[in-house]
């Protein structure tokens, strides 16, 4: 294993500041690191303890440059679609010291380089019954466990979804059998930029006692607590 920081940080603190790291290096991840990592995200609860998730791990190998190549393609039409509409093109966006325009700088970055990236894990569930809108509550807790083990091993990462538009050919190329839905695909590395803290809306405004809109007066922030609201509508 590679040399694991110095302090790791416990559990509340891994989870009130572990950020979307989307400037990542390019070096590559020792393979007792992502072991670890994978093993941690296997931990994850499980209904009935049935274990559907699958991990297909890209890494700098033939097919894992073929399929990060095809990846790309898909992330830098994403990242385009999604710049029109949300102005990043315009406005604030385009001050780099701005929330906005190191959010742009940010994302530009993280699709030029994303055939680079170390490693860009496919997490995959083993269908048991029919789609529905509830299957990713036996994915999505592997995934926190993934990135909250990266986190603690000097690591960061990215929950993502635009794998969608290139996902028959990514299919295709990787073998994925009929049955298992791709839910997410989260690229690997050490981070540029530093983890936490992570700012949200107060807690007051998203928790409410016994019924909704009904004040819940002991749901209160930690001293020092810095807050931040969802983006505004463009």
């Amino acid at each position: 294993m590679s040399e694991v920081p110095a302090t790791l940080p416990d559990l509340l603190t891994g989870l009130a500041t572990t950020r979307a790291i989307r400037r990542l290096a390019l070096d590559p991840i020792p393979d007792d690191d992502l072991s670890a990592i994978l093993w941690h995200a296997t931990r994850a609860p499980s209904g009935t303890n049935r274990q559907p998730v699958r991990y297909v791990v890209l890494r700098d190998d033939e097919r894992g440059r073929d399929a990060k190549d095809v990846l790309g393609r898909g992330f830098r039409d994403g990242w385009k679609a999604k710049s029109e509409s949300a102005g990043y093109g315009q406005g604030s966006a385009l001050d780099p010291n701005s929330r906005k325009g190191r959010q742009r700088a940010a994302m530009e970055y993280f699709v030029e380089h994303f055939e680079q990236f170390p490693a860009v894990v496919l997490v995959c569930l083993v269908r048991y019954r029919d789609p529905n809108p509830f299957e990713g509550a036996s994915v999505y807790p592997a995934c926190q466990n993934l990135l909250l083990a990266a986190r603690a091993l000097g690591y960061g990462g990215v929950l993502t979804g635009w794998h969608g538009p290139v996902e028959t050919e990514l299919r295709e190329l990787l073998g994925l059998p009929d049955g298992v839905a791709i839910h997410a695909t989260i690229p690997l590395g050490r981070p540029l930029g530093h983890h936490g803290p992570v700012r949200r809306l107060p807690l007051n405004e998203v928790v409410f006692d016994g019924a909704w809109g009904e004040s819940a007066t002991w749901a209160r922030d930690p001293d020092g607590t810095e807050f931040a609201g969802p983006p505004p509508t463009p």
